[in-house]
């Protein structure tokens, strides 16, 4: 992004910067774009709500179990829940994890920021401590390797925010559906404008992590340190998730000779908002895992546009991918809305210009996006 110097209105995505300014979004408005995303976000908040629940779990009651394996069983344990489980009738909560470890590798916000602090490292020094205490084979492991276990806890408290993140957005898309179910929303820059109220009213709630060990809490992310909703999980989230993403096994080679993964990792773009929904679907696509989750939570008024469609339900994975990236380019509009410098219907020039030099910069992003293609795609029957 050139900041601050005169940018010429001539970019190629110049239309979607023009539509920006007159309050519409990435997204055109049609009845059937407001179904389509509607309808998936309010599967998708029925999903987050138990991503978010799981992630808060491991993070407060798996605190460095180094061999959870029943982490996904929320502390309720059982034969019955075990046997769906090994039959995969179930959540599909590794997607979680995928996301998760996308925004601790990546990083970026204040969460990563504080991680790396003195404080962080006395609290979490002082957790590990409790957790181990009258354990001298853990403490030994602690004292030969003394940044594995800590790395342990930067982890659990990205569990912990990305679910607290998960917790707000759920509640918003879920609010969103008993809108549109009361015909308040009818419009696709409704839909922006729902989500960018939420995350505007959000933002300053506070992200902590204090889980619970022999009785008592441990503040490791405490409120002091005063890391908050939107600039700490939520932005972050969309540069890790939405942009960057990480390769998928299987499509690329990791092979550093064949040079298929940029050693940049600012420039990759495995995010949502680039994946092909063709390959979904298929083994070691971590989305195909969200997108089984989807499909068994659709409204009936979704799942009736899918069975229109050409192959009907046989690709029905694919059809909820599509209709998916639909859903995040309008969670993109009102992220790029709600850090604008300056509203987009200004009459300042500089103004103008201070927002143009910041689209542009959102526009070079979508450059090899999905943004032509969903603009384009119709279920057709």
């Amino acid at each position: 992004m050139l900041v601050g110097k005169k940018r010429s209105r001539n970019h190629p995505l110049q239309a979607y910067i023009e539509r920006l300014k007159a309050g519409e979004a990435l997204l055109p408005d049609s009845p059937d774009n407001v179904l389509e995303v509607v309808g998936i976000l309010h599967s998708y908040g029925i999903v987050l709500d138990a991503y978010s629940r799981n992630l808060i779990y491991i993070a407060d009651h798996q605190f460095l179990v180094l061999f959870p394996f029943f982490k996904y069983f929320n502390g309720e344990i059982s034969w019955s829940k075990l046997l769906h489980h090994w039959w995969h009738d179930r959540i599909n909560f590794e997607y979680a994890e995928y996301c998760m470890k996308a925004m601790f590798w990546h990083g970026g916000g204040g969460l990563d920021a504080y991680l790396d602090t003195p404080e962080f490292a006395q609290r979490s020094a002082a957790a590990i401590q409790a957790k181990f205490q009258g354990n001298p084979l853990m403490q030994g492991l602690n004292w030969l390797f003394p940044d594995f276990l800590p790395e342990q806890v930067r982890q659990l408290a990205y569990y912990s925010g990305l679910g607290q993140f998960w917790r707000v957005m759920s509640d918003m898309f879920m609010t969103l559906s008993e809108g549109y179910d009361q015909g308040k929303i009818t419009s696709i820059p409704q839909v922006v404008e729902h989500i960018l109220n939420g995350l505007v009213e959000a933002a300053n709630k506070p992200i902590t992590y204090a889980p619970s060990i022999r009785g008592q809490r441990y503040e490791i992310i405490p409120k002091e340190a005063g890391l908050t909703f939107l600039a700490d999980t939520a932005v972050p989230y969309v540069e890790a998730v939405f942009f960057r993403g990480t390769p998928f096994p299987g499509t690329v080679s990791y092979n550093a000779q064949a040079n298929q993964i940029s050693p940049d990792q600012s420039r990759f773009a495995y995010g949502a908002l680039y994946a092909d929904p063709l390959p979904i679907g298929g083994a070691g696509i971590p989305p195909t895992l969200l997108m089984q989750d989807m499909c068994h939570y659709l409204p009936d008024y979704l799942q009736e546009v899918y069975q229109r469609s050409q192959r009907g339900k046989d690709d029905l994975r694919v059809q909820i991918c599509q209709t998916f990236q639909k859903s995040m380019f309008c969670v993109t509009t009102a992220t790029i809305l709600g850090l604008a410098p300056h509203p987009l219907d200004t009459n300042d020039p500089k103004q103008q210009e201070a927002n143009q030099v910041y689209l542009e910069g959102w526009m070079d992003r979508l450059l090899t996006s999905r943004l032509s293609d969903v603009n384009s795609c119709e279920i057709n029957p």
